[in-house]
């Protein structure tokens, strides 16, 4: 029964990434692959004449991120704060190169630094629930997640509900739905990715992987300015280290059955959900480089799905 488990696991991720050619073309990969690196070299050349400029500093660990190199952007977002550290509280991009670099605690400390920043965005609050499920377990994260009194745009309200154990991902899409939100591309946008989130915290891998795939087939991000495309590129991270994982072939023991597919290297430890409904992982370290001076070019990350 689980190699046979295992095996209509490996067949539903299958057909999830069938269609990926309607999703990420290799092209567009290309494309945006070089406008990061060209991002990352346009930094470089400028801290080359000033190396306290914070603009590049952030143009770089942007570019980094989006590269799936999660130790230099932590590197370059935590200089922004050294050279000003009124950068701190207000840097939530900080808190999700943190995240993807392993690094789940100080992830889940820097969103809570942003909360008194901005008490309405729940967005932040759910990052800062990931984290702290990742780092402490999901019953303490969810004891101490942030407080919000104020209405948040949609269709976060009903996420955060979501997380906080109190809704399922069908029932967020059905109050989408009843709230007749379902042709504004952000809300889907949002609800497909974030619903995805959850449904692989539940053990739900397939169903998972096809909301994060529909998350990133959405034209939303791919000509978005500001938090929509910053996300956009985020949730196509998650999209594309959760497609790496589903095409791995299930481990076996000693010429076994194999067995189902492995969580995320940093595994949750909450129970699976019995509701069937809707990511997350790198080894944490440490770069101590210094981040005015260009570093050697390596794509590591590329294991995981990344550029």
């Amino acid at each position: 029964m689980t190699g046979l488990r295992a095996c209509l696991l490996l067949l539903t991720a299958a057909h999830c990434l069938a269609g990926e050619a309607d999703v990420f073309t290799g092209e567009e990969r290309t494309r945006m692959k070089a406008e990061f690196s060209q991002r990352v070299a346009a930094a470089d050349a400028a801290l080359a004449k000033d190396p306290k400029a914070i603009g590049a500093y952030s143009d770089r660990g942007d570019g980094y991120l989006f590269l799936g190199e999660y130790r230099e952007a932590v590197a370059d977002f935590e200089k922004m704060i050294a050279l000003d550290p009124a950068q701190d509280a207000p840097h939530w991009r900080l808190g999700i190169a943190y995240f993807f670099a392993g690094d789940f605690a100080k992830s889940a400390r820097q969103f809570e630094k942003y909360h008194p920043y901005d008490g309405r965005d729940r967005e932040n609050g759910i990052w800062k629930f990931l984290a702290q499920a990742k780092a402490d377990g999901v019953e303490k994260a969810r004891a101490e997640m942030l407080v919000y009194t104020r209405f948040d745009r949609e269709p976060f309200p009903s996420l955060y509900e979501m997380f906080a154990g109190k809704k399922s991902p069908g029932e967020v899409f059905a109050e989408v739905a009843k709230k007749d939100l379902t042709k504004d591309e952000d809300v889907i946008f949002f609800a497909n990715y974030y619903c995805g989130l959850e449904e692989e915290r539940r053990g739900h891998r397939a169903r998972a992987l096809e909301l994060l795939q529909k998350a990133v087939a959405s034209p939303l991000g791919r000509g978005a300015r500001g938090g929509p495309g910053y996300m956009w590129q985020v949730a196509r991270l998650h999209w594309e280290r959760m497609k790496a994982e589903a095409e791995k072939p299930p481990p076996t023991r000693g010429g076994s059955a194999a067995r189902p597919l492995s969580r995320a290297r940093h595994g949750w430890d909450g129970a699976q959900s019995k509701d069937p409904g809707g990511a997350i992982t790198h080894s944490a370290g440490t770069n101590r480089r210094d981040p005015s001076t260009p570093r050697p070019k390596r794509r590591s990350a590329q294991d995981d799905g990344a550029f």
